[in-house]
Parts: C-alpha cells; structure tokens; sequence
C-alpha cells in the first residue's frame, strides 16, 4: 500500500512493549510521530531513538506522541526501552501488518543478500488521522530536528 500525504493514515491495532492494544483511533485528536525502523539496539536504530528521546520535551510542547515500530517482540522492546530510557513506546509488528498497512515492509539487501525488512520511514500524522509528512530519508543523529522542522 503506498501512503501519501494529504490521506487518512491506515488504521491499525498493534500491541505495545507491555503487551498493552495500541491502535491509531488511540490517537484521536492527537498529532503522532509514527517511525517504522528495522531492529531494536542497533546503531542507527539506538541513535534514531535516542534521537527522539533526547527532544521528547520538545514534542511534547509541540503537542505530539510518539510510536515507534519494528518487527521485534514486545520482550525485545522492553530490554531496549530500560537500556535506553525511552519514554514512548514501541510497537511489536512481528507479522508486519503496521509496516506492511504503510507500505515500509520491501525487499531489502545487505551485502549482495536479499531479504525482507523495515525501510526506515517516519510519518507524521495530524489530530485527524491525516498524513501530514512523510520522512523517507531519516537522519538518524538528528531526527528530531527533521520531523520539528
């Protein structure tokens, strides 16, 4: 499915790191960061997150949440949540539907090896569940300043 800015955000029901039912009605009259990255304690995945946690305050005054989502177990983010102190949560899409809904499940290739995975996208989505950005190209040291901008 390939989602663009301007359209309602897909619907989705994932469960989070407390094995708690998330889902983007949750999110109703809030704006939302969606970030769809590939694994849990990695380094560009630790840095996008620290990223995010170290300006968490700035997009609380700006009036967003924060979601993270990748395909490790809610077990997975808990360990990467306590290791790094991240104050969101983190989604476990182990059956791809929230990345595959966005379109961020694709082939992928390391090393001349091909395999499926998350390519890493952020959308940001306004208080009605409309796409307002889309952030293909994730600085991961400076996300934040990407997505505030």
């Amino acid at each position: 499915m390939k989602v663009t800015k301007g359209k309602k955000a897909p619907a989705f029901t994932a469960m989070n790191q407390k094995n708690e039912t998330v889902s983007l009605a949750d999110y109703a009259g809030k704006k939302l960061v969606l970030y769809f990255y590939p694994k849990d304690d990695t380094p560009g995945c630790t840095a996008e997150a620290c990223d995010l946690r170290d300006n968490y305050e700035r997009f609380i005054k700006a009036g967003y949440a924060i979601l993270g989502v990748s395909p490790d177990s809610a077990k997975k983010h808990i360990r990467f949540i306590e290791k790094y102190t991240l104050p969101f949560d983190l989604l476990a899409d182990e059956d791809h539907a929230v990345s595959e809904a966005y379109g961020v499940w694709k082939e992928k290739s390391m090393f001349g090896v091909k395999y499926m995975g998350i390519v890493r996208t952020t959308f940001v989505i306004d208080e009605n569940g409309v796409v307002i950005d889309i952030i293909e190209k994730v600085d991961t040291k400076a996300h934040a300043k990407q997505v505030l901008a």
